[in-house]
């Protein structure tokens, strides 16, 4: 049993079905990366697994260490060892990082932290992030750049020491130092930690930095192919076009025995890659 099992989700948003029978499983200590043009559904997936309200669950189930968490509270996943990086984290004027880390870190204990084992654990994560110890006093992404609002994330990864982290385009607006930055942290806390991770992206370049052993490709709802790093670097030649008129003419020769040679050709070519 995979410590995150998504099994057959299917996720609507207003009036609008998103997700349409997601199958995903990601244990501690893996490194995935969920691929896909805009508008595929990936930060629906992100915003579900961590129980955002707008996104209704229609049908399946999300599943963490055992516990079915279909219906769970944001902070009763996050208590569980889930952790959401956002894509747009939010600023909080008024609470320094690391107050606000205290008060994370606090909410998962039965008694508060000590002084001393916070100043320590602080330290060790500021060293291993290469993060300077003064921007530990600054008010949680108030003034920050796009960078540092990362980065601020990545200090709470280090610090709450989750499970399985969910990476909503980390990436984005990031310039080249900035995602260096993230993706290595990311790796160090996988490498220190066991931390496990869903990179979601749909860009490859913070995959040259963090390499994933699993890649999964998401398209209109659905994750149609799935494999190792190869998938990253086929992505890189063809973009997304040649896979979906590839998935597409897979699925036209399941549907009808009677598609032509070219169609079970691209079909063939597409399983070759992953699973369709």
């Amino acid at each position: 049993m995979a410590d995150l099992e998504i099994r057959d989700l299917h996720v609507r948003t207003e009036d609008r079905e998103i997700l349409r029978g997601v199958d995903l499983e990601i244990n501690r200590g893996e490194i995935h990366a969920l691929m896909g043009p805009n508008g595929s559904g990936k930060s629906t997936l992100a915003n579900t697994l961590l129980g955002h309200p707008s996104y209704e669950i229609t049908e399946g189930s999300i599943s963490f260490k055992g516990e079915d968490i279909t219906g769970a509270e944001p902070h009763e996943r996050a208590k569980a060892g889930l952790f959401l990086a956002f894509q747009y984290p939010v600023s909080i004027p008024g609470v320094s990082v690391a107050n606000f880390l205290r008060m994370a870190i606090n909410a998962k204990r039965e008694e508060p932290i000590q002084v001393k084992e916070f100043r320590t654990q602080l330290q060790h994560a500021v060293e291993l992030l290469d993060v300077d110890r003064s921007f530990t006093s600054r008010h949680l992404n108030d003034g920050f750049s796009g960078g540092e609002k990362k980065r601020a994330e990545i200090l709470q990864m280090a610090m709450l020491a989750p499970d399985v982290a969910i990476l909503d385009e980390t990436d984005s607006g990031l310039d080249i130092d900035a995602l260096r930055t993230v993706a290595e942290g990311v790796q160090r806390l996988h490498d220190e930690q066991g931390l496990g991770a869903l990179i979601i992206t749909h860009y490859q370049r913070i995959l040259h930095y963090v390499e994933p052993e699993f890649v999964h490709i998401l398209m209109d709802g659905r994750i149609v192919l799935e494999g190792g790093v190869e998938l990253v670097e086929r992505l890189e030649r063809e973009g997304y076009d040649q896979i979906r008129q590839e998935v597409g003419a897979a699925h036209a020769g399941a549907q009808s025995p009677h598609v032509g040679a070219q169609a079970g050709a691209a079909g063939a070519s597409a399983a070759g890659d992953g699973s369709v």
